[in-house]
């Protein structure tokens, strides 16, 4: 194992792109293939039992197998070698069957599909798992009120609970987004040397529909050789909910700061300390999940530029998906497996956000008393005369309200307790219940209808 899969890619999904299971994926189709072909009467029904036996990774020489990829360009054409070999030992018959009207990359490309649809399915299961933590803290931060910030200052308050229910609407859609892309990529790929299936004769769409089958795959109407829009459809997925986790650990991590200190990452022993500096309580989730965000745009990059591939079979472009769609799966895992605990275990400091909120000794609510004022004496003359008084306040750094208090034109509308009520964050944060709301619901219907087809 690598020593930085379990920072990079520690997650359930890792496990199911190891070479083990690559080579599995492959041999799973092989195995079918057999099946499939004896039941069309292709081969002869005795030698599938034989092949059968012989797809076991276990059988198979792995660093031999890499020594002779590098040769053969795929791992499926040594592979097949050593598959063939291993059927011979048993019964030479079986032997001369094994890999029958298929081509190398029928057999890559359809156990890759193998192991996604185990990967779509855990990453359900993880998405799932995410949403339930996430739904959870928004009902508890539904009106904890908190700075909303527009450029990087204060604009106007918000609450933490529509904060976390933005990410939490946009996980919804991913998830609605992943399971129709399962119906759309759960492919078979089976084509032979040029997409014709010219081994196998008349038996090709036959042989294809019980393969197929064998596989519990969707039937193309063509082989996807060089047409790779599926692969890519997935790429983007996983790259897209990479950027909604990542926007909300940049957020969380900008919430950590020493000078905000709004929210922090859970606690453990040895977690985001520093080897230097005893009192650090650095945001490594945050980190590990932006590491990931930071390199799939140039991962989904390289699954753009292989689409351009040459005639029936690519050179290149094929080849280059091999690592990158694995990696970009891996990465995705973790940062969903790191949002889930940073979701869970975040530790909230509901007085610092309210104390935030009086940093600016009342200029947050600025608009509050622009839009009150206004039905008085104009929008534009309110706009500029809190304009005006605003800035006062930061020059002289005195509170916004004792300004108001002394104002002429002000004061003759607005006792000082209607301005300090006016100045109450609290009773300024517009529909934000009502959104969150919308959002919980939408998540508890989801729920229901996912428990109703299981």
């Amino acid at each position: 194992m690598d020593v930085l899969t379990p920072l990079l890619r520690g997650s359930a999904l890792t496990a199911m792109f190891s070479d083990t299971q690559t080579v599995q994926g492959m041999l799973d189709f092989e195995a079918a293939l057999a099946r499939a072909e004896a039941q069309c009467n292709v081969i002869p029904g005795s030698a599938v039992a034989a092949i059968e036996r012989a797809c076991d990774v276990q059988n198979i020489d792995l660093p031999a197998l890499a020594d002779a990829a590098a040769s053969a360009g795929n791992l499926a054409i040594p592979l097949v070698k050593q598959l063939t070999a291993q059927v011979k030992q048993h019964d030479v018959e079986a032997a001369r069957y094994v890999h029958w009207g298929a081509t190398s990359q029928d057999a890559i490309d359809t156990g890759f599909v193998l192991q996604l649809r185990q990967a779509l399915l855990k990453t359900d299961a993880m998405l799932s798992s995410l949403l339930a933590a996430l739904a959870e803290q928004t009902e508890a931060h539904r009106d904890t009120v908190m700075p909303g910030r527009t450029w990087m200052q204060h604009a106007l308050p918000v609450t933490f609970g529509l904060k976390l229910a933005g990410t939490l609407d946009a996980l919804l859609r991913w998830q609605r987004r992943l399971r129709d892309l399962q119906d759309n990529v759960l492919t078979l790929q089976f084509g032979g040397a040029a997409g014709t299936l010219a081994s196998l004769n008349q038996n090709g769409p036959a042989v294809a529909q019980a393969l197929a089958k064998e596989l519990s795959l969707t039937l193309p109407d063509t082989p996807w050789h060089s047409q790779r829009d599926r692969l890519l459809e997935v790429g983007h997925w996983y790259a897209g909910v990479c950027g909604t986790l990542g926007k909300f650990a940049n957020d969380f991590a900008l919430l950590m700061q020493t000078e905000v200190a709004e929210v922090s990452e859970p606690t453990a022993p040895g977690r985001g300390g520093s080897s230097t500096m005893p009192h650090k309580r650095n945001p490594v989730g945050c980190a590990a999940i932006l590491t990931a965000a930071q390199r799939t745009p140039g991962l989904m990059a390289t699954l753009y530029a292989s689409q351009i591939q040459q005639h029936e079979r690519a050179l290149g472009g094929w080849q280059a998906e091999w690592e990158v769609l694995p990696e970009l799966l891996t990465l995705s895992g973790a940062v969903m497996d790191q949002s889930e605990q940073l979701v869970r275990g975040m530790q909230v400091d509901t007085a610092k956000m309210r104390a935030d909120l009086d940093i600016t000794h009342g200029l947050i609510m600025a608009e509050a008393v622009t839009l009150a004022l206004a039905k008085h004496i104009g929008k534009q003359d309110a706009h500029h005369l809190v304009e005006t008084l605003c800035h006062q306040a930061l020059e002289q750094k005195r509170p916004l309200l004792h300004l108001l208090e002394q104002n002429a034109r002000i004061s003759m509308h607005f006792s000082s307790a209607e301005l300090t009520a006016l100045l109450d964050p609290s009773t300024a944060t517009g529909s934000a219940r009502h959104f969150v709301r919308q959002v919980l619901t939408r998540y508890q219907e989801q729920r229901h209808d996912d428990s109703l087809s299981d």
